[in-house]
């Protein structure tokens, strides 16, 4: 067995998604819990709003650009079509992981929109986005050949 080009793109996509998820994890049942306990509320905002603004621009600037770029690359290689999603196994589990995909994205896009005005409502798109999130790996582990 060797290393190819392909399964180090395969290996960027899957570190990217290991970033992603795993970040998201890891700030909403590890970083928030502590911070919300232990700060308080004057120091406690501000610590909140800078450590998600990191966790943004990582995400938005090189985790979800990687993961598209490789994502596509990868459907290319292995030749996916739109036609694919019809299909039943990978074509429908790949069509599946995707609706999820968007559906993560777009939650953390709402759940930042609203967590800069109202963070308590904000709170339970954080949950339902990190849902997303395991359960696309969750089809993405069904995926792998």
């Amino acid at each position: 067995m060797s290393v190819t080009a392909w399964s180090l793109v395969r290996f960027a996509h899957v570190l990217a998604a290991m970033a992603w998820v795993g970040g998201q994890l890891l700030l909403s049942g590890i970083v928030m819990p502590v911070v919300r306990a232990e700060l308080a509320p004057q120091v406690r905002g501000p610590v909140i709003h800078r450590t998600a603004r990191r966790f943004a621009w990582l995400a938005n600037v090189i985790l979800l650009p990687v993961l598209l770029v490789t994502g596509l690359a990868l459907a290319w290689h292995r030749g996916v079509t739109f036609g694919s999603f019809d299909d039943p196994g990978y074509g429908r589990l790949l069509g599946v992981k995707l609706v999820l995909v968007v559906a993560s994205v777009a939650l953390a896009a709402v759940h930042g929109i609203i967590a800069a005005r109202s963070p308590k409502r904000a709170r339970p798109l954080a949950l339902v986005g990190v849902g997303a999130s395991v359960a696309i790996v969750v089809f993405a582990t069904a995926l792998v050949p």
